[in-house]
């Protein structure tokens, strides 16, 4: 993709945001690039490949958005949460003839041969409209977490390089409703139970004990002061869980 990129704008700039999502893993992907990708500058042309339909009956799309911002990428759900956030957007199927001019692409391998050419395009400026036909698209939404009696029932939508666990779950509402600083609640996963520190930072959390606190995105975050709490749990990413207040 890069190679195809570079071939046609040799001045261009790259920003590799992440090669770390696992395969198939959609709603994470989606996760990262709305909560990841948000501090990129408006016009920003942001390739999203995540995409398990590949060559199939699946929509390849661009998406115009309010900021002078580009989304390139399957239509599946991965594109949507991030072009919502972005504002307005338009979204267009684009037309396999008018991107590889010519060129093969492989069934297998759209990045490549349909999507990094449809950015290397835009790059050059060319209108996304004249890429491709206006479409509706996937409308994806992150699950929202369960409230009972003294009871969260989250998912965790991403694990990162260093084993925290991030769900579902605003920090700002645990936060200021169900738990504060100091307090231990319990955690409830495939029939085992755990305890773990609510805590500001890791620092708060004793060494190899599993915390909570609210990570960079936004989010409540299961994390093992110097440990991986993703292993401690045996969690991947959408898996459901339960905090509970002791």
């Amino acid at each position: 993709m890069k190679a195809v990129l570079l071939r046609a704008l040799p001045d261009l700039r790259i920003v590799d945001m992440t090669h770390e999502i696992p395969s198939h893993q959609i709603l994470e992907g989606a996760f990262l690039l709305r909560f990841g990708c948000a501090g990129f500058p408006p016009g920003t042309i942001h390739v999203a490949i995540v995409d398990p339909g590949v060559g199939g009956s699946r929509q390849p799309l661009a998406i115009a958005c309010a900021d002078g911002s580009t989304l390139l990428g399957p239509d599946n759900g991965l594109l949507a949460p991030f072009a919502e956030f972005l504002g307005e957007p338009r979204a267009y199927r684009l037309d396999r003839e008018k991107v590889a001019q010519g060129n093969p692409v492989s069934a297998t391998f759209e990045g490549r041969d349909l999507f990094a050419r449809a950015a290397a395009l835009v790059a050059r400026g060319v209108p996304v409209a004249e890429l491709g036909s206006p479409t509706d698209h996937i409308r994806l939404r992150f699950p929202a977490p369960g409230l009972g009696s003294g009871t969260l029932s989250v998912m965790a939508l991403h694990v990162d390089h260093f084993g925290n666990v991030i769900t579902n779950l605003p920090s700002a509402g645990f936060f200021r409703g169900f738990a504060a600083p100091g307090d231990t609640v319990a955690l409830f996963t495939e029939g085992r139970s755990y305890r773990a520190t609510v805590a500001r930072t890791y620092e708060d959390i004793p060494v190899g004990a599993l915390g909570i606190l609210g990570s960079s995105f936004g989010f409540v975050e299961i994390a093992v002061n110097r440990g991986r709490a993703k292993d401690v749990l045996n969690l991947r990413t959408n898996a459901r869980f339960e905090i509970r207040r002791l």
